[in-house]
C-alpha cells in the first residue's frame, strides 16, 4: 500500500488549500484514514481522520470549524479542505491509514501507512 498526499503550498492567512491523499495498493472501503501535521522542531500531531465505514469523523479543538475532512470512495482519496488558514496552520501534512481497527486514531503510532507529507506555508 502507498499513499500519496499533494495540494500544499504557499498561502496567505485567511486562505484555503484542499489536500488530498491518494491510496494505491488497496482501497480505502474499511480503513480508518487520517491526517497529522508537523511543524519544525515539534512532534507529529493529530488534525483530523475519517472511519470510512460509518463515516465519522474527528478533529483537534484547533481546527474545527475551519478544515473538513472527506472521502471519494469513487476515487479512493481523502481530502482535507483547510479553510481560515493561520501561520501556525504551517507544518508538513501527512496522512495516514490503517484497516483492521478504529481505535487510537489520533495517535501516530496506531497507523500503519504514511504518505511522504506536504508542506502548507501561510503567511501573515
Amino acid at each position: 500500500v502507498q499513499l500519496q498526499a499533494s495540494g500544499g503550498g504557499l498561502v496567505q492567512a485567511g486562505g484555503s488549500l484542499r489536500l488530498s491523499c491518494a491510496a494505491s495498493g488497496r482501497t480505502f472501503s474499511s480503513a480508518l484514514t487520517g491526517w497529522f501535521r508537523q511543524a519544525p522542531g515539534m512532534e507529529r500531531e493529530f488534525v483530523a481522520s475519517i472511519m470510512w465505514r460509518g463515516d465519522n469523523t474527528y478533529y483537534t479543538d484547533s481546527v474545527k470549524g475551519r478544515f473538513s475532512i472527506s472521502r471519494d470512495s469513487a476515487k479512493n482519496t481523502v481530502n482535507l479542505q483547510m479553510n481560515s488558514l493561520k501561520p501556525e496552520d504551517t507544518a508538513v501534512y501527512f496522512c495516514a491509514a490503517r484497516w483492521g481497527a478504529y481505535n487510537n486514531y489520533r495517535t501516530p503510532t496506531a497507523y500503519s501507512y504514511w504518505g511522504q507529507g506536504t508542506l502548507v506555508t501561510v503567511s501573515s
